[in-house]
């Protein structure tokens, strides 16, 4: 099932502008100029024609400069406001963090408040009264809870706000960039909520400035801009597609690439990778224990002085067992003048049985891509172990006390 389809999904929002201010009701009538004065001078296209679905269970999050239309997107997600046209469709139930105590009434204290937003959010007396203790515990305001929002900072704003929102316990959950207030304690508390929401299979839309963070939590992107949707996919690629438009390095041509999965301007261009032993020889099978080196062959167009190389490995559901780069490493970069080999060596393969795929990367120190070649490699490892996951550290059993128990030698009795 879809969490939430938006179907061609249109927001106009009217400016009203005066030339000419008057000073009093009284005299805009006399004058016969009071609905002149309140035309609408403007109308802004907030959201222009989006279409897209979001599945149960994803974390969906959405990326672009301010004014492109995101936070309008998520009040539209949360029916705080209304299409001008086009239609959306959300299933289950929802709890936005979007404004930054919005909801709140500053006179009253933040147990009161918690009380009124739990019901607008749809629990009972009864369910607040459970989840009391626990939301005033997480929100870290002890001290502060009986006294009015009004005296909160800005930040004990953002813990109450975010607390009663993610212990509503909702299908859908909506966050607006409010982890950007506050504390950075509790900002990777709120963070490590996040994911446990998303291992629980919760629906998460996150709007965010904070691309490297997109690309750690989200499984799919939207990239926004003036109200348009440029680009869904992939994190990495969005973010690094998104990048290069801010940067405004390249025309909106040139971020066309016709390799699916591949990306960059080709500044610095990967002409040729593999994947070999460590006595050179190219192979993609190898047994648990064995080495193996990621070939690329580097060619630029021109002499470039900014350069990182990049690999990510991934197992076949898409998970990163490891990325690096030369960045990361500290390798300073000095010139790459002319065609280049690099080779990234791994002396013994600790990894589980099964198929694994290798991201490949040329790019400047800010991230900006030469060229991404998403999955461009593969590799099998072949072990005689059973074990799941990832991972497979050496490792040795010891059993102590009454117990029985006989090795497995792999062979039958």
């Amino acid at each position: 099932m879809k969490a939430v389809v938006l179907d061609n999904v249109t927001k106009y929002y009217r400016r009203f502008t005066s030339k000419r201010k008057f000073q009093t009701l009284k005299s805009a009538i006399l004058e016969k100029n009071l609905f002149s004065h309140l035309a609408p001078r403007e109308i802004i296209k907030a959201v222009d024609g989006v279409s897209f679905e979001i599945e149960k269970g994803e974390t969906f999050g959405i990326i672009g400069e301010n004014g492109s239309g995101k936070s309008t997107l998520l009040k539209l997600i949360a029916g705080i406001t209304r299409p001008t046209s086009g239609q959306i469709k959300v299933n289950g139930k929802v709890s936005a963090l979007i404004e930054l105590g919005a909801g709140f009434h500053p006179e009253i204290s933040g147990r009161e408040n918690i009380y009124i937003n739990g019901i607008m959010l749809g629990l009972t007396k009864k369910e607040i009264d459970e989840k009391l203790e626990e939301i005033i515990k997480f929100a870290e305001l002890e001290d502060f809870i009986d006294m009015p929002v009004k005296t909160y900072s800005s930040g004990m704003y953002m813990r109450l706000g975010f607390s009663v929102a993610i212990n509503v316990n909702p299908d859908i959950l909506l966050v607006d960039e409010v982890l950007a207030v506050g504390d950075a304690s509790f900002v990777n508390k709120g963070l490590e909520k996040i994911k446990e929401m998303k291992k629980s299979g919760k629906t998460i839309v996150f709007v965010t400035h904070a691309l490297d963070l997109t690309q750690k939590i989200c499984h799919r992107v939207a990239w926004m801009k003036k109200g348009k949707v440029m680009m869904i996919g992939e994190p990495k690629e969005v973010v690094d597609r998104y990048l290069m438009d801010a940067l405004g390095k390249e025309s909106q041509e040139e971020l066309i690439v016709k390799n699916e999965g591949r990306w960059g301007n080709r500044e610095v261009e990967i002409t040729e990778s593999w994947i070999e032993d460590l006595k050179g020889k190219k192979r993609t099978h190898f047994d648990y224990g064995e080495g193996l080196k990621i070939v690329m062959k580097i060619v630029p167009k021109k002499e470039v002085k900014d350069f990182v190389f990049g690999v990510g490995i991934f197992n076949s559901e898409g998970t990163n067992v490891y990325g690096t780069n030369t960045h990361l490493e500290f390798y300073k970069p000095k010139i790459i003048k002319g065609e280049a080999v690099v080779k990234f060596e791994i002396p013994a393969i600790h990894l589980v049985n099964g198929t694994y795929t290798v991201d490949l990367a040329v790019h400047r120190e800010d991230g900006f891509a030469y060229d991404y070649i998403k999955g461009g490699l593969a590799f099998m490892v072949h072990s005689l172990s059973r074990e799941v996951g990832i991972w497979r550290p050496e490792h040795r059993w010891e059993f102590e006390g009454k117990v029985e128990i006989e090795e497995y030698t792999g062979k039958e009795k």
